[in-house]
């Protein structure tokens, strides 16, 4: 169902997106945009549908966990839509709105019962459960922090979509693993509609999703595992999640450090992720692509195989 919601939504969407003209125009001395003429900026509301439909019809969890889930998809939706209209105009949203409302949203999914508690101990088979403040800033951290990388790997035709895929079906298999239908689920409904979102921003693309939908794939993406891989889980099996989300996270805390070393704020824009170098190295944005699709399922198969692991 969110394959098809999103699919079908996509053309209408990219039609209005010219009529009003929220489109990702091209800058010939920027390296950041790779593409030659303007394309859509409209697939993360389509994402955004396709998500909230197939939940509400198929999703049977704690209404306030749904609440919150909803609410906080919709605030990073909306900061998102309108961080993409500033740059259809050419200008840049301060970092503080984006900060505080992706802040927000993570505190909302914390306070319905999504934390991360502890984890339990293979030595003495008891858990070890967290003062409450480190459970918070832990818990809020995280899915801030998947917000962003994913965000910050949204600069090539097919990646972060295709990111964003192969680390779904990894938390659904580890869902299903662990037995929990919720956690699965919602897995599952970022795979159908990452896949058609996949459909038109394939090289070349034809629309993109934005930070809309950028931070909305990434503020999920935390949110399953931390009620699902993160849940019950043991000292070793707590890189399951890690390593699901591999190639954003290693990437971009790479991408931090060397910002910081520069002197330059974590948010100013740059040519500096993996796939930027990788462009540079020679490889044509296809090979990138499909070599980032490589490590990010290498890291994948590893993460499934450590949940398998008793330790």
């Amino acid at each position: 169902m969110s394959f098809t919601i999103v699919f079908l939504l996509i053309p209408p969407l990219r039609r209005l997106a010219f009529r009003i003209d929220f489109v990702d125009k091209p800058k010939v001395d920027n390296e950041r945009k790779i593409h030659r003429e303007p394309i859509p900026l409209t697939a993360g509301l389509a994402i955004f549908a396709g998500f909230v439909i197939t939940y509400l019809c198929f999703v049977r969890n704690d209404w306030k966990q749904s609440a919150a889930i909803l609410a906080g998809s919709l605030l990073i939706l909306i900061i998102g839509m309108v961080d993409d209209w500033y740059k259809t105009h050419g200008k840049e949203l301060a970092a503080w709105p984006k900060l505080i409302v992706q802040l927000s949203a993570a505190v909302i999914v914390y306070s319905s019962g999504v934390i991360f508690y502890g984890f339990n101990n293979p030595f003495t088979g008891s858990d070890v459960i967290l003062p409450v403040w480190l459970q918070f800033f832990l818990t809020v951290m995280w899915i801030f922090g998947v917000t962003t990388v994913i965000n910050f790997t949204d600069g090539m035709d097919g990646l972060a979509g295709g990111l964003s895929a192969i680390s779904a079906v990894t938390l659904f298999v580890v869902a299903l693993a662990k037995a929990q239908s919720d956690s699965a689920m919602i897995a599952i409904i970022l795979v159908g509609a990452a896949l058609a979102y996949l459909k038109y921003n394939k090289p070349p693309a034809k629309v993109f999703m934005g930070d809309a939908g950028a931070t909305l794939f990434g503020f999920l993406l935390g949110v399953i595992a931390l009620d699902g891989a993160f849940k019950g889980a043991t000292v070793l099996s707590l890189l399951v999640p890690i390593l699901a989300l591999g190639v954003p996270i290693f990437d971009n805390l790479f991408v931090v450090f060397k910002r910081m070393m520069n002197g330059k704020p974590i948010y100013q824009a740059d040519a500096s992720q993996a796939h930027y170098r990788l462009l540079r190295s020679g490889l044509n944005p296809k090979q990138v692509v499909l070599f980032l699709y490589l490590i990010n399922t290498c890291f994948s198969l590893t993460s499934i195989i450590l949940l398998l692991l008793t330790v």
